[in-house]
Order: C-alpha cells, then structure tokens, then sequence
C-alpha cells in the first residue's frame, strides 16, 4: 500500500454542487438563488436572532440576576489562617496588616476550613456556626 494509492471508500463522500454552469444544469444563472432579494445578494442576511424587524426574543424577556455591590466588600477566611496571624486578639485591622483579606474589606466572616490550634479572641468577625464550636473548643471566644 503507498500514500498516492489510498482512497475512500466508494459513496463515503458526496460530490459538491456545481452551481453556475449554464441553463442545461439547473443551476445556471442565478444559481439556486432565485431572483432578486436579500437571500440572492452576496454577504445579504441577517444577523442571528434578527427577526425581520419585530422586537427581538432576547430583547422582549426580562434581564436575569444580580450582582452584589456588597460582595466586593466582604472577605472569607478559613480557620487555618488564622494560626499564621501572631496575635491573640483578632479584629479586621490585624487581618488586614496580615495580608489575610484584602484592604478594602469592611466585612469579614470566618468559616470551617482546616483546623486551628491555638486559643485567639475574635472581635467584630462574623463566624460560622461549625467555626465557632471549633475556636471555643481550642479555648478561644468570638465577640460580637
């Protein structure tokens, strides 16, 4: 078997239509395309969606969901991180010069994730319930 001796199989791929071969073709002149109108223009249709000048559907249906204005502002931390942090009494300030959450947070809210094993006070961070039982049962508080 050689390269230049390798075909399909017989059927397997359709011969193109030959528009614009004269009248005896059937598809001479104006090639399948009829006469006249925007479909018989080159590059003449319309774009996806565009219908015929009605309003179209994805502009007749309402816009759906929501993106927060808050959420820029708020922080997850996990318990993890906050064995890294030196201090004992932890508040947003010390998170922030901790490189913990970003500068611009206002609100912190610590989760469940990971472990922690060293007693630390959390003053103005809301916490999980799960996180909260674990800072207590490592001997440490949560203040509102």
């Amino acid at each position: 078997m050689y390269l230049n001796t390798i075909e399909s199989a017989c059927g397997s791929r359709k011969k193109a239509k030959r528009v614009g071969r004269g009248i005896g073709s059937t598809d001479g002149k104006t090639c399948g395309r009829g006469h006249k109108g925007q479909k018989a223009r080159s590059g003449g249709y319309h774009k996806v969606g565009f219908e015929g000048g009605q309003m179209p559907l994805q502009r007749r249906l309402p816009k759906v969901g929501f993106t927060s204005r808050i959420k820029k502002y708020t922080a997850e931390v996990r318990l993890n991180e906050l064995d890294s942090i030196a201090a004992n009494e932890i508040d947003l300030q010390v998170l922030i010069e901790n490189n913990i959450v970003p500068a611009f947070s206002k609100k912190v809210k610590l989760i469940k994730s990971g472990s922690i094993s060293k007693a630390v006070s959390l003053k103005g961070i809301l916490v999980t319930a799960g996180a909260r039982e674990l800072i207590e049962a490592a001997g440490g508080k949560v203040e509102a």
